[in-house]
C-alpha cells in the first residue's frame, strides 16, 4: 500500500492520494505550493464560487470542486465528500492536509532538521499503516515534540492536521468544531487505533493570527470568550466520559483524557 517512489515524486495512482482542504486561501495556498515544488501529486477540495482563483494560482489539474458553498457549518462536509471522492475511486487510505502547512522536520543527529523531505515523510507513515493497518495516522507538530523520542510514533492519540485515514472506517467527520478530536474518539472509543509520527514532524503557519480564509472567517475570528465556551462543550457534550472543559490558555478548552486508549491494540 505504501506510496511507489520513482526517485521524484509520489506517484499518486496507488492506494493514497492526497488532498487538501482549502476555502478563502487562493492568494497562499501553502501546502499546495509545497507539494508542487516537491512535485507530489494532489488535489485542492475548493468551493465552486472560488475553482477559477484556485485553478489561475495552482493550475486546473490540482483543483477539485466540491458540489457545495457557504454551508456555515465548518470543514466537515469537505473532508468528507474527499474520503468519498477516495474512496469511490478505489483506494484504501487517503491523506487529508490542511492549507497551512509550511515545512516538515526530521530527526536527525540528535536534532530538528528543517526542510525535510516530504515525499520520505508521506513513505515512512504509509509504511506503518501498510504493515499494521492503523485506522488513523499522521504527524506531530514539532513545537510539540522538543526532545528526542524514544519511538517514531506515539499511538492511540490525537492526530489532525496532516492524516492519512483508512478508507472503510465506517466513521465519519461531523462537528462543526474540534473534527479532527472526535473523529479521532470516535474510532478509539471503538477499539481502533491512531499514531502520530513523532520522528517526522510538521510546522504550519497560525492561522488564528497570520492567515485570512478558512475556518478563521466563519467560525474562529476573534477571541470571544462566549465562543470559546461553546467551542469547548461541543466536545463535551460528544464525549463526556473521555472530556472536560477547562481553562487553558486563558480561555476555556476542552481536556481530553488519551490514556483511557492505551490499551488499544497496535
Amino acid at each position: 500500500m505504501a506510496g511507489k517512489y520513482d526517485g521524484q515524486r509520489i506517484v499518486m495512482e496507488n492506494n493514497c492520494p492526497i488532498y487538501i482542504i482549502s476555502k478563502g486561501r487562493a492568494y497562499n495556498p501553502i501546502t499546495a505550493k509545497n507539494f508542487i515544488r516537491e512535485k507530489i501529486n494532489f488535489l485542492i477540495a475548493v468551493e465552486p464560487q472560488e475553482y477559477d482563483e484556485y485553478c489561475k494560482a495552482l493550475g486546473k489539474k490540482y483543483v477539485l470542486k466540491l458540489p457545495f458553498k457557504n454551508l456555515g457549518v465548518g470543514s466537515y462536509p469537505a473532508r468528507n465528500y474527499c474520503w468519498q471522492h477516495s474512496k469511490q475511486n478505489g483506494f484504501d487510505y487517503h491523506w487529508l492536509f490542511d492549507d497551512n502547512i509550511k515545512t516538515f522536520y526530521k530527526w536527525e543527529n540528535g536534532k530538528r532538521r528543517k526542510n525535510a523531505n516530504i515525499i520520505n515523510a508521506l513513505i515512512y507513515v504509509e509504511s506503518l499503516a501498510d504493515k499494521y493497518l492503523i485506522d488513523i495516522l499522521g504527524f506531530e507538530e514539532w513545537n510539540f515534540v522538543p526532545r528526542l523520542p524514544k519511538k517514531p510514533f506515539k499511538f492511540n492519540c490525537h492526530v489532525y492536521s496532516a492524516m492519512l485515514i483508512k478508507n472503510n472506517l465506517p466513521y465519519r467527520w461531523r462537528l462543526k468544531y474540534n473534527e479532527d478530536i472526535d473523529l479521532c474518539l470516535q474510532v478509539l472509543h471503538n477499539g481502533g487505533t491512531t499514531a502520530s509520527c513523532v520522528y517526522y514532524m510538521v510546522d504550519k503557519v497560525s492561522t488564528a493570527s497570520k492567515m485570512k480564509g478558512g475556518n478563521q472567517d466563519e467560525l474562529y475570528k476573534g477571541n470571544d470568550p462566549k465562543k470559546n465556551l461553546l467551542k469547548a462543550k461541543m466536545i463535551e457534550a460528544q464525549w463526556p466520559q473521555y472530556s472536560k472543559t477547562v481553562i487553558r490558555f486563558g480561555r476555556h478548552h476542552h481536556l481530553i483524557d488519551w490514556k483511557q486508549f492505551k490499551k488499544n491494540k497496535k
